[in-house]
């Protein structure tokens, strides 16, 4: 595909500020006694500000403009439907703060989805609260250790593949847990280090399936059975869920605890690190634990359920982002069971296509089908004297979002595609012809590149070590 993303020398707002604007009283929306300091924001008039983040947004890239197949993290289209939904003033007007009685087509919308979700993961109750995937992790380990609690019990290690999704080993680490992480089998968890690694100080399995290789953990009900006999819990990573809808569910797997990414199976968006949904669903034994309030039904009305003396307490304010729910909601009643299921289909369908067409131009380690993604190699390029890197930077180049890289760690030069059920196949193949053309190109090319994006390589270890996120920070700098 042909692409040039624009280019604008665009200056920051601050630097934008005109004495010529008419200035905005923001002092006077701010009583006197809640103000720190003197805000100290540009000056700028409407038009100007509208131009500036229209121009970032023609320099940025997004789902809605190009093919996104960054590999677990789910880039399916945010449907505009949702969208309208959520910007209800029956959404976007209520107060958490309003009595229950004022608000009961919100809790009946959080008590179906709170069914839903129950339903499609195989679980027996749901919290809506938590604001994130990884919040959800932490949130649902937290249980994990209540209930241990509750028992009389102090175990303190969590298990972790060498195949889990990223932030399984922040989570448990967050919560204060030791992790024990072992090693995959031919791409699956190993069964014989499991045992070894499960004891009475096991409190849980953290795992998701199929893993970050795409890969079908098919022995994981034996998995359940090794975790469970020694007293500890299963708990499913829901970020792969999108391969699996309406075909089996974590509680077919015994699975006890699972949270759902909504940003990823149920296309609200990713939100640019916020904000985000990540409810967590358990089996009845851990329910009692669950977050405040949790939203119940007496046959005639809704109520925010506060009175639980077992529960975790809260762990975000509120009852979690509302406008989110409403967009999960609505694709779910869109969708329905086959619509879902459809879905997971196609994602199969669509990776393992491009699985296919790629696999004469790039390694694929380990046999066999894959379910949502793929991981591919890109080691055989160091004959070239390429990398990984320079294959998803020229990627950029061709339209496209480059796929995961260097990740999971156990496949050299990983480049890890989840094409998602959003594409269609003339897509794909163009994806596929696409990046088999990059790896024949000349070494010099794909070292430079992206070449047609608005800001060319960065220096990344420098942007990470040194991060300059506002403009205080810019200007304290001594260069500036």
């Amino acid at each position: 595909m042909k692409f040039r993303q624009a280019y604008y020398d665009e200056p920051l707002l601050f630097e934008m500020a005109s004495e010529e604007a008419e200035p905005i009283d923001l002092e006077g929306l701010v009583p006197e006694g809640l103000r720190r300091d003197r805000l100290n924001l540009p000056n700028v008039p409407e038009h100007e500000v509208v131009r500036h983040y229209t121009r970032l947004s023609q320099m940025n890239f997004a789902i809605d403009t190009g093919f996104y197949p960054l590999g677990s993290c789910t880039m399916k289209f945010n449907p505009k439907y949702a969208e309208e939904l959520a910007s209800l003033p029956t959404v976007t007007r209520i107060h958490p703060d309003q009595d229950e009685t004022t608000i009961q087509g919100a809790l009946r919308l959080m008590y179906e989805l709170q069914s839903s979700l129950a339903v499609i993961a195989g679980m027996d109750a749901v919290t809506l609260q938590p604001a994130a995937g990884a919040q959800g992790e932490f949130t649902g380990l937290l249980l994990a250790q209540a209930f241990n609690h509750d028992k009389g019990e102090h175990r303190h290690e969590i298990i972790v593949p060498d195949t889990a999704h990223g932030t399984n080993f922040a989570s448990a680490g967050m919560a204060g847990f030791d992790i024990v992480e072992i090693p995959s089998q031919d791409g699956r968890v190993d069964l014989a280090a499991l045992k070894n690694a499960v004891s009475d100080k096991t409190l849980a399995f953290m795992i998701t399936n199929p893993n970050t290789l795409g890969i079908f953990e098919d022995h994981i009900t034996d998995a359940a059975d090794i975790v469970h006999q020694d007293g500890g819990l299963l708990y499913y990573d829901g970020a792969n869920l999108n391969a699996i809808m309406g075909k089996t569910s974590p509680g077919l797997m015994n699975f006890d605890i699972v949270h759902f990414n909504l940003h990823k199976a149920f296309t609200t968006p990713h939100g640019g690190g916020g904000p985000g949904a990540g409810p967590v669903g358990v089996k009845r034994l851990l329910e009692p634990f669950l977050p405040v309030p949790v939203v119940t039904f007496d046959g005639t009305t809704y109520h925010l359920d506060y009175h639980r003396p077992k529960s975790i307490g809260m762990v975000r304010a509120w009852y979690g982002n509302f406008a989110l729910l409403v967009r999960a909601y609505a694709y779910i009643l869109r969708q329905g069971g086959d619509g879902l299921t459809h879905a997971s289909e196609h994602a199969v369908l669509n990776a393992n296509y491009v699985k296919h067409r790629i696999q004469g131009a790039l390694d694929v380690p380990f046999s066999g089908l894959r379910k949502h993604e793929f991981v591919a190699s890109g080691s055989r390029l160091a004959e070239k004297g390429a990398g990984t890197t320079d294959v998803a930077k020229r990627l950029m180049d061709y339209g496209y979002h480059p796929p995961t890289v260097y990740f999971p760690h156990l496949v050299e030069e990983a480049l890890m595609i989840e094409p998602t059920e959003t594409e269609t196949r003339a897509t794909l193949d163009a994806f596929a012809d696409d990046l088999i053309r990059i790896t024949k190109e000349d070494p010099a090319l794909l070292h430079g590149a992206p070449h047609n994006t608005a800001v060319g390589r960065v220096d990344e270890v420098a942007a990470a070590r040194d991060p300059i996120l506002s403009w205080r920070y810019l200007k304290a700098q001594p260069k500036f």
